[in-house]
């Protein structure tokens, strides 16, 4: 690693970490000197499993656990990660919030019930809404809020019924925040993966289905935890200090 896109003394927060992309977006910021907070939902072991690999990467971590779809877990979250910033670095100030946490379903509108819409948007819209408005304060000047979406929000997937709504909703929530974040130097970008192999897209990691949805990409494989990680690190970076209100495709130009 070169003297390029580096983050010592930074501090970031990584929602959704335990596994997949959130997993190697926090590997990928520690790696680069950034000490991170790996939040989890439910999985301790998952976390500990991130965490340990933060470390084998040379950085430092540590672990917060909040159900973002429990009533006010943004709210404990932010109260969690301020403490921990207090005990762990005595200040309350941090660099880096990249919102990953997301769920969803893949199923017809005629499947879901308002139950599962009102969870599905909680985790991926008003979770993020209410953790960047209570850890605004927090965040310091020349700051990286990093959303990630879905390139479901630009291609048609009948299985998507809520889930891309939601994160349509994330990208369009990272504009109005571009603008109001400005004068403080703090960008605002959101990033869309597309099919990549992780939990959440078995399809992707099985090996017949991935040569399949492949045909539909240019580059022509589905994408991997990594290749969201790059592209997240670099707008954490000073590199990517001139890049906000944008929303990034990340899916290797699937069904363009």
């Amino acid at each position: 690693m070169g003297a390029l896109m580096r983050l010592d003394g930074k501090v970031a927060l990584v929602t959704g970490a335990s596994r997949g992309i959130g997993r190697a977006i926090a590997v990928r910021l520690a790696s680069v000197g950034a000490t991170v907070a790996v939040h989890y939902g439910g999985s301790r072991e998952e976390a500990e499993t991130t965490l340990a690999q933060v470390e084998e990467a040379g950085g430092q971590g540590f672990l917060l656990q909040a159900d973002l779809a429990a009533p006010g877990a943004a709210a404990a979250l932010t109260a969690q990660f301020a403490a921990a910033l207090t005990e762990r670095t005595g200040a309350t100030g941090f660099d880096i919030l990249v919102n990953n946490a997301g769920i969803g379903r893949r199923a017809p509108i005629e499947e879901i019930d308002e139950a599962e819409f009102d969870r599905i948007v909680t985790v991926n819209l008003k979770a993020p809404f209410f953790l960047i408005q209570g850890l605004l304060p927090n965040l310091r000047e020349g700051g990286r809020i990093i959303n990630i979406s879905s390139m479901g929000t630009r291609a048609a997937f009948a299985f998507m019924p809520v889930y891309a709504p939601s994160k349509a909703g994330l990208e369009a929530l990272t504009r109005v925040l571009a603008v109001h974040c400005g004068p403080r130097g703090i960008t605002v970008n959101a990033v869309t993966p597309g099919a990549t192999a992780t939990d959440m897209n078995a399809g992707a990691r099985d090996p017949v289905q991935a040569q399949v949805v492949a045909q539909t990409i240019a580059l022509g494989r589905v994408g991997q935890p990594d290749d969201i990680a790059e592209i997240v690190g670099f707008l954490a970076s000073d590199e990517g200090r001139w890049i906000t209100g944008q929303t990034i495709d990340a899916s290797g130009g699937q069904r363009l």
